[in-house]
């Protein structure tokens, strides 16, 4: 009997991490499928539904979780009751949820009570706001854990998830990055309308438990790089409480500067990064794929706080307008040495072996708490 995988994916971001594991599952074997809901929905966002859709050989089934200022425990609800009535349905042999969005608690969540076996990937890592709290959330909710480093290892451990269910495989998307991207740079530039060969990137997340600030934060930020002089491709903010302060801000840059793109696929942004002169930011990609392909980034606020710490990040609040110069003076196009502290991008061959190991199969749901030592 060919075991049912299913994968939940709710952001563009998500599913760049998800696609290698799923077609080197597919490869291996299993019946692969996607459960499509939160971001990908939104035409806001580009849609990025369709990227899920252009997979070969792989089912994609589409929810529509929320609506255009949901808050995040509606999105919950939502997505909790309509995850459980397709799995009713479907009953897979294993869900993957990635991470710390609302979507894969509420999927997780479902896994748990239905006594599915569920796999999350990514646990263990620390952030310092309210996606901290749903990625451990999962950790303890999870049958079983695909981390991306050693310290993650151990803070799912120190939430007493036994060494057996955790395996170290790295961080999926910088399979896609070790490797070409399949397009160049004029492809790109010319695909997205980027009107300028010298660019840095910059993504701008809202952090749901700092919302009364973000407006402020972002006019910061942004009036600091326009000060540069420099010319910088935006990818939109996520849809977390607070983007609509960004976008307010965002819309007012001049556009001849400042490219704004609601998302890109993934090889083109790929191919975007290796041709970057830095990026900044508070987008888990600015300190774990920048620092990988040795890209300079600026880290701003909270959002990523204790997450790496890889030689070339520098770190500065939104507000600090002479951290962040200094930073574009010295740093702009300079290129650092690869950092593998996420991985060497293998992540979906250690997966596949993994899913391939009659022991993983065979471990029983009912968990039971290991303390340390």
């Amino acid at each position: 009997m060919t075991r049912k995988l299913l994968f939940v994916t709710g952001t563009r971001a998500d599913f760049g991490k998800l696609e290698p594991l799923a077609s080197a599952a597919k490869t291996a074997g299993f019946e692969v499928s996607f459960f499509v809901t939160g971001m990908h929905m939104m035409a806001r966002y580009g849609l990025t539904k369709l990227e899920v859709q252009r997979l070969d050989g792989i089912m994609a089934y589409e929810f529509l979780n929320q609506r255009p200022n949901d808050p995040q425990d509606m999105v919950l609800a939502k997505t909790v009751m309509g995850f459980s009535d397709f799995v009713t349905e479907m009953r897979p042999d294993l869900i993957i949820t990635h991470g710390d969005r609302v979507e894969a608690l509420a999927c997780t969540l479902v896994a748990a009570t239905n006594y599915i076996r569920s796999g999350h990937v990514e646990g263990g890592e620390v952030s310092g706001t309210i996606d901290e709290i749903f990625r451990h959330c999962n950790t303890k909710l999870a049958s079983a854990h695909f981390v991306s480093s050693d310290a993650a290892a151990r803070r799912v451990m120190a939430l007493g998830e036994p060494q057996s269910a955790v395996h170290v495989i790295g961080s999926p998307e910088l399979d896609f990055h070790s490797r070409a991207s399949g397009v160049t740079i004029d492809e790109v530039r010319a695909r997205y309308g980027i009107a300028f060969s010298d660019f840095g990137i910059c993504v701008f997340h809202p952090v749901t438990s700092e919302q009364a600030t973000m407006g402020t934060q972002a006019r910061d930020l942004y009036a600091a790089l326009e000060a540069s002089g420099r010319n910088f491709v935006l990818i939109a903010p996520n849809n977390d409480p607070g983007s609509e302060e960004i976008f307010d801000v965002i819309n007012a840059l001049p556009k001849e500067r400042f490219r704004l793109l609601p998302s890109m696929r993934f090889a083109h942004f790929s191919e975007l990064m290796k041709n970057a002169a830095c990026m900044v930011g508070n987008s888990s990609a600015g300190v774990r794929e920048a620092p990988f392909l040795g890209i300079p980034s600026l880290d701003i606020g909270t959002r990523q706080h204790n997450r790496s710490d890889a030689p070339s990040i520098r770190f500065a609040d939104a507000g600090d307008a002479n951290t962040i110069a200094t930073f574009l003076d010295d740093e702009w196009g300079k290129s650092h040495p690869r950092h593998e502290g996420f991985g060497s991008g293998s992540a979906a061959e250690r997966f596949a072996a993994v899913l391939n190991d009659p022991e993983f199969w065979a471990r029983g749901l009912q968990k039971e708490f290991q303390d340390l030592g």
